[in-house]
């Protein structure tokens, strides 16, 4: 039996709703998995396939500019599917992406590399768009941030994870793939070690892929119930009355800009820091740990939100806060790019130090993950506020906005090519101001000053 959308929670069986959130929370840890494995695909790749920065960067752009093209297909498969047998279809679609990445290892094809990360970022656009309204409308709205918060931790938990383990067994020993060493090598032995790198990734995903069939296959006989969103409250029903498209809705056509901007800042501050920190002089061996401290920074940023919001913070004034911080830890990074500093750490009793080397802007970077931590918590129930009936279509067109973190990735690249890697930082100063307007007054916006063209959505 379906659940009805705006049940306040203590209306609902507790088992239900702890069964609920745990399974979605499970999902959120794949999502954050399979999406930050990306932060070691860029730099792997490029070596592997022998790629420039630009070009490297198409790994976020094929992986990302999935839920643009999927979303509204998506929808229309949970329209006919239900929530729990669409989902079972996205993880199903995400190991046969992983699968591809065998023939696109032995082949060393960029092209095809590309293919599965395009298929893979499809099973996502499905589980996202039944996931993300699905927490959102689990529960009252004013405390949706914080459920969504809960669901970043397992997202972004995973996210400190993945990059370790897939850096662990694909990063080991790279520097000895410097691109000046290679071009030492004649051209029998520079596609032998190449060859031998690119296979590296085969046995992971392998196993990726097994793991998302016993995951699809368990999914499909859960408990998890369904919800209907298409159910309204007299409130929402008689203010929509006159609506006949989803463009009417300015707060969520400025959510999706903002969640457009909002995906491609957080995917510049993960996707970028590992061949930024190599640009800065650190080894791979160094660098590949940098993406999980900005994920960590995010899971810390996370719990910050879970205990603030809303009991000290309403949902735009925590928004609000967020932009600021992007901007001044974006300005910061740029600036302090070259300043480095030793610090050593003893171990325990051993009596051994450890001598760790710090560059201040890769700091900065890292800490960009505490300022995105809870933007999409924030900007996502601000943006379907008052959507009702438009609800689905209205979650579809916010996954499309998950695009940002296709083209400005792809951007920062071509920047790289041109000037540098730490003066490409700048594309994220007016993404986080537009999420400021957003925050201060986007989101209260309820009717266009003029009149948008409409659509059949």
């Amino acid at each position: 039996m379906a659940h009805q959308a705006g049940i306040p929670l203590t209306d609902r069986t507790k088992g239900n709703y702890i069964l609920s959130i745990t399974i979605i929370g499970v999902f959120f840890f794949i999502f954050g998995f399979v999406t930050w494995l990306n932060s070691v695909l860029i730099p792997f790749l490029q070596t592997a396939c022998e790629k420039t920065n630009f070009e490297s960067y198409f790994v976020a752009f094929a992986f990302y500019i999935s839920y643009f093209v999927m979303a509204i297909p998506s929808s229309i498969v949970l329209k006919k599917t239900g929530f729990k047998k669409g989902m079972s279809l996205g993880l199903i679609l995400m190991a046969i992406g992983a699968l591809i990445f065998i023939p696109a290892a032995y082949s060393r094809m960029f092209g095809l590399f590309l293919t599965g990360l395009f298929v893979q970022g499809t099973g996502l656009a499905v589980l996202q768009t039944a996931a993300n309204p699905y927490v959102t409308i689990l529960g009252p709205l004013e405390s949706a941030a914080k459920r969504i918060s809960i669901m970043g931790i397992c997202n972004k938990i995973a996210g400190v994870i993945s990059p370790l383990v897939l850096g662990f067994i694909v990063l080991k020993g790279m520097d000895r793939f410097d691109r000046t060493l290679l071009s030492a090598m004649d051209e029998l032995h520079r596609v032998t070690a190449l060859n031998e790198l690119a296979g590296r990734i085969i046995l992971p995903y392998i196993i990726m892929a097994v793991v998302l069939v016993i995951l699809a296959v368990l999914l499909r006989f859960s408990a998890l119930p369904d919800i209907d969103t298409d159910q309204e409250d007299e409130k929402t029903s008689s203010a929509n009355v006159n609506r006949t498209s989803i463009f009417q809705f300015p707060q969520l056509v400025l959510g999706v800009v903002a969640i457009f901007v909002y995906v491609g800042v957080e995917v510049v501050a993960v996707d970028t820091i590992i061949n930024y920190g190599k640009a800065q002089g650190f080894s791979f061996e160094l660098s590949k740990y940098f993406a999980s401290y900005t994920l960590a920074a995010m899971v810390l940023g996370y719990i910050i939100g879970i205990v603030t919001i809303p009991k000290y913070l309403k949902q735009d004034k925590a928004l609000m806060i967020s932009a600021l911080l992007g901007i001044s830890f974006g300005v910061l990074a740029i600036f302090t790019a070259g300043v480095h500093y030793q610090t050593t750490m003893s171990i325990g009793l051993t009596g051994i130090s450890v001598v760790l080397p710090f560059e201040l802007s890769v700091f900065f970077i890292a800490l960009l993950g505490l300022a995105n931590a809870i933007m999409w918590p924030a900007i996502w129930p601000l943006a379907i506020d008052g959507l009702g009936r438009f609800t689905k279509i209205g979650s579809s067109l916010l996954i499309m906005g998950i695009a940002g973190g296709a083209l400005l990735p792809l951007f920062y690249g071509w920047l790289v090519d041109r000037f540098n890697h730490h003066q490409a930082y700048w594309i994220l100063i007016p993404c986080y101001m537009f999420i400021f307007y957003y925050a201060l007054s986007g989101h209260k916006i309820r009717k266009w000053k003029w009149t948008p063209p409409q659509p059949l959505l």
